[in-house]
């Protein structure tokens, strides 16, 4: 058994009791009593008895970083190839591979590593260690593995410095890029943190960011989350002034009725990082973007990879899940319709259920609500029926819907996405009673009590107001430009705008965090239909619903007056001053308007611009479009092509959100194409554009919903708040009881 306890006579502090370490050290070189102290609480507090793992390919700057960071930690360094494997095989790693071959000689390399055993150090591994399970097994069990994650570019260009040609598990006939991103896999499987190496990043450098992240890793208090409408001290009247991740995707709304925004904002990726991840898939972006957000001790990298993995898998049409198309001039269409439920809810809402399961506790049954203006409602019921069947039965969903405020396909859509454990509901209403009526019950401690006494119950929420419905939609904010870059369409760094229809101010709002974030976004075009009341506020200041009424369109996903997740962009410009933005939505409450101070609408103007397009602009865009590229845009999309085309200056490319597939509003589109037969039926319809190859074909996932059959019922309700109460009540005693 190998026990390493020293690389440097200082570094026997990671090993020995502390009376026996202090004379060693006093004894090996002169050094101040008081250092020494210092010296051994800097290495403890960061990672106590633990080890710091160094994972990565040949040429990752293992070696060379774990040296900066024992260093700095004051801690013992063990390179397994110099300290271990050609200790107990006396001989050069290189003379071993020659001797046994690849394959015996990483069971050999294995076996060395089961015998090793260190505590308090930062250690090396070779790049073919983490191929080996057990090895890796026994020596993750006291460590922190962090993965230097290196371009294959990079890698390449390094080891041909190098003059390396050839690497351990190179069989004859595959390249050595081939066996570099076979590996990665290996590395994924192992690693509890990320360190992206892109370019030419000094050691130093990296090394910096190895302790950020081990330090990150370690404080998950420094990653708290507090309500839209707490104090500045960040102490509410509430008990939720502070929360963590799976605090806040639990309980969706905070009690005073804000909404939930990391205390400290979000990560911040350098240009070098962003480009690290030009050449890599929509997943691992998904992937590297989410690991910053949510703290490990939330989600741990493996169960993230997991769930990413089950949302975008094979749920997806489209191999690059968003990808970028250009339409015309400088304007690109970022396509979010790929999913099952044919609207770009499907990226949030294909993760959200899986997240939303880890993270709940199992002493308690939930039950998720949603308010949907249309596309949320299908994407919902989906993605929840999608879980382990043992989740579905402590996890039920119920969607609420204007019962004549969605087009009839998202209807039969979202009636025909009904299963054992989700239930829709049309309300006679439109969707701000709906979305008002939720947030009441959500607040109404006295209701949400006795659900929970008498019926062992909570109540979850999986509208934008959740959190975790934001994060997925900035990953394909910041996926579209770095698509532009790999496609040679701009260098990274020059910028962009986005154009995007916007209701409930979600989607845009994750474009801006994606700006905030490090992607060089120019400015945020919000597009809106005829309730234009976002573009009055965007340009004015003022927020004005006195003498509005919601006018039913095309476009009905952004048929929306109040916009839920205007409220964490007001509380972050306002720099997180929870009392101004409480006195403004009190004031919207009470007296349906609220005006902006002057240093706040020009913080707003500096992100943000806005239009409107008419019902008769939206048809002739549809029309326009298809006669002269044969490509059908959806009605939220014309929306904000209108808008584009009046407000783009067209210095730099923008990239329209297409957010639904044409699929979903096929009445209208046949009406803006000017087919004159229009049956009724939606599948007829569906039939009827199919009919005409378009581009891009008819949507998959809707035409076999609609072609089910049985789930053509569904319960309505009154606009009333008892019945909806009383409809929660039934649902809960018919799953649970």
């Amino acid at each position: 058994m190998f026990h390493i306890v020293q690389y440097r006579p200082l570094r026997l502090i990671t090993q020995n009791n502390l009376s026996s370490m202090c004379l060693k050290l006093v004894l090996s070189r002169p050094i101040a009593f008081g250092q020494i102290w210092k010296s051994w609480f800097s290495s403890r507090s960061l990672v106590g008895n633990k080890n710091i793992i160094l994972m990565g390919p040949p040429g990752a700057g293992k070696t060379t970083v774990g040296r900066i960071v024992g260093q700095k930690l004051d801690c013992a360094v063990i390179d397994i190839d110099d300290d271990v494997l050609e200790t107990t095989w006396n001989m050069t790693v290189s003379e071993k591979l020659q001797d046994v071959g690849n394959e015996q000689f990483l069971e050999e390399e294995g076996k060395a590593l089961l015998k090793f055993s260190a505590s308090g150090s930062v250690i090396s591994l070779t790049g073919s260690n983490p191929m080996h399970a057990a090895g890796m097994q026994h020596v993750k069990k006291n460590g922190i593995v962090v993965y230097l994650d290196v371009p294959t570019a990079v890698i390449m260009s390094r080891l041909k410095s190098m003059k390396v040609d050839r690497i351990v598990g190179q069989s004859s006939g595959v390249s050595l890029k081939d066996i570099l991103e076979f590996r990665r896999q290996f590395y994924k499987r192992w690693y509890d943190i990320r360190v992206l190496c892109g370019g030419d990043i000094a050691a130093e450098v990296v090394a910096e960011r190895v302790l950020d992240a081990v330090k990150r890793y370690q404080n998950s208090e420094l990653e708290t989350f507090v309500s839209t409408r707490s104090s500045r001290s960040g102490r509410s009247t509430e008990k939720d002034s502070s929360k963590y991740f799976s605090d806040v995707v639990t309980e969706g709304l905070a009690s005073d009725g804000g909404l939930f925004v990391p205390e400290r904002g979000l990560p911040k990726f350098t240009a070098g990082e962003w480009q690290s991840l030009i050449e890599a898939t929509y997943i691992e972006r998904a992937q590297v973007i989410l690991e910053r957000c949510i703290h490990p001790d939330d989600i741990p990298a493996s169960k993230l990879a997991e769930i990413i993995g089950t949302a975008y898998g094979e749920n997806f049409t489209c191999s690059k899940i968003a990808p970028v198309r250009h339409l015309a001039g400088n304007q690109f269409l970022l396509e979010l319709f790929h999913g099952p439920t044919a609207s770009f809810k499907d990226f949030a809402l294909q993760m959200v259920p899986h997240i939303f399961a880890y993270c709940i506790p199992r002493s308690c049954n939930y039950l998720v609500l949603v308010a949907t203006s249309g596309d949320t409602g299908s994407a919902v019921l989906d993605g929840f029926s999608r879980l382990h069947d043992t989740d579905k039965q402590r996890i039920a969903v119920m969607n609420f819907f204007p019962e004549d405020g969605v087009s009839p396909i998202q209807k039969s859509q979202m009636i025909g996405c009904q299963k054992e454990n989700a239930w829709s509901v049309g309300v006679k209403s439109d969707f701000d009673f709906c979305q008002t009526a939720i947030k009441q019950i959500f607040t109404n401690s006295d209701y949400t009590g006795f659900l929970t006494v008498e019926y062992g119950t909570a109540l979850a929420a999986a509208n934008s107001i959740n959190w975790a419905r934001l994060l997925p939609q900035v990953v394909y904010h910041a996926s579209a430009y770095l698509d532009l870059v790999h496609q040679d369409i701009i260098p990274f760094g020059s910028p962009v705008d986005v154009c995007i229809p916007t209701g409930n101010f979600g989607n845009i709002l994750a474009a801006l965090y994606a700006k905030m974030m490090g992607i060089p976004i120019r400015k945020c075009i919000c597009a809106s239909n005829e309730n234009n009341v976002l573009t009055d506020f965007i340009r004015t200041g003022v927020y004005d619903l006195r003498g509005r009424k919601l006018i039913p369109t095309f476009s009905p996903a952004v048929d929306i007056l109040k916009s839920s997740n205007l409220e964490r962009y007001l509380h972050l410009i306002a720099n997180g001053d929870g009392q101004l933005v409480t006195q403004l939505y009190n004031q919207l409450e009470n007296q349906g308007h609220f005006q902006l101070r002057k240093d706040l609408l020009e913080k707003l103007q500096q992100d943000l611009v806005a239009g409107w397009c008419s019902e008769e602009e939206c048809l002739a865009a549809i029309h326009s479009v298809y006669t002269t590229t044969g490509y059908i845009l959806d009605t939220h999309t014309a929306v904000a092509k209108v808008v584009a085309d009046r407000l783009q200056d067209r210095t730099c490319p923008i990239i329209i959100s297409s957010t639904a597939h044409y699929s979903k509003f096929a009445p209208a589109i046949l009406r803006a194409l000017r087919i004159a037969e229009i049956k009724q039926n939606p599948l007829s319809q569906l039939r009827l554009l199919s009919s005409y190859s378009p581009l891009p074909p008819v949507h998959w996932g809707l035409l076999e919903t609609l072609k089910k059959k049985g789930n053509e019922n569904h319960q309505v309700c009154a606009a009333d708040m008892s019945m909806l109460m009383s409809h929660i009540e039934t649902l809960i005693q018919n799953h649970f009881m």
